[in-house]
């Protein structure tokens, strides 16, 4: 791997990703929508070492911009082995439910703004003719929980999309990768009880480069989510209704 791609640059698990890619030797382009942030990431980058092509403040949401965004990236970067694309929102699950432009918000960037930046980046990456792409969703895409059932929806539905890129893009040579973690110590956690099980962002960023090296289209991080979750989806929905985490 030469160059990469980072988009939502200033996440927990991006940052982490990037530093390892850095002590690599890998060329970067990040995009992040908070240029303070960005600043500071593209900081503590090239205080390890890193070879940055570029950065650029983007609201991803604002998917009129995503075109010009990837000219510029591919400019800077030429061909690009691997885009990371880290954008996405926990959002309230209360306020959600109170107020719906709050919920609108919440889906159009877990899933309509990143679905439409996945269909510009499939094209360039099918033209390219080889690269990887790697998307994080969540395990809570996996089934609708009472807490968080709008999050978990927007990430079943970019898992569903994910999985038809996977299949359009294979016989160009391009992997689609599914990242699914489980609950991290990042900003998105910030000022909330800490679920189980929650793990730091270099380790998720550890196990999502081994992946990735060995060809993976799906990973469940840590990967012993992929078994909580599959007895998670075999609860009967009489008893899962019942259920109040």
């Amino acid at each position: 791997m030469q160059s990469a791609l980072i988009l939502g640059a200033s996440s927990g698990i991006a940052q982490a990703f990037g530093r390892l890619l850095a002590e690599r030797g890998v060329t970067l382009y990040l995009v992040a929508r908070d240029p303070r942030k960005l600043e500071a990431v593209s900081a503590d980058l090239s205080a390890r070492g890193a070879c940055l092509a570029g950065t650029e403040v983007l609201d991803l949401n604002l998917h009129a911009e995503h075109a010009a965004m990837l000219e510029r990236a591919w400019a800077a970067l030429g061909p690009v082995d691997l885009v990371l694309v880290a954008h996405g929102m926990l959002g309230d699950q209360a306020a959600c439910e109170a107020d719906p432009a709050l919920a609108m918000e919440l889906m159009r960037t877990n899933y309509a703004a990143t679905g439409v930046l996945l269909l510009h980046l499939a094209t360039r990456l099918e033209a390219q003719g080889r690269g990887q792409l790697a998307v994080l969703s969540s395990v809570a895409g996996e089934r609708g929980r009472r807490s968080n059932y709008l999050y978990g929806s927007s990430k079943a539905g970019l898992s569903a999309l994910l999985s038809g890129l996977r299949a359009r893009l294979a016989p160009a040579g391009v992997q689609v990768v599914t990242v699914l973690p489980g609950p991290v110590r990042t900003a998105m956690l910030a000022g909330r009880p800490l679920p189980p099980l929650t793990v730091e962002p270099e380790l998720v960023a550890r196990q999502l480069l081994r992946g990735l090296e060995r060809g993976a289209h799906t990973l469940w991080l840590p990967p012993k989510w992929r078994a909580i979750m599959a007895v998670i989806r075999a609860l009967p929905e009489a008893i899962f209704m019942k259920l109040k985490f």
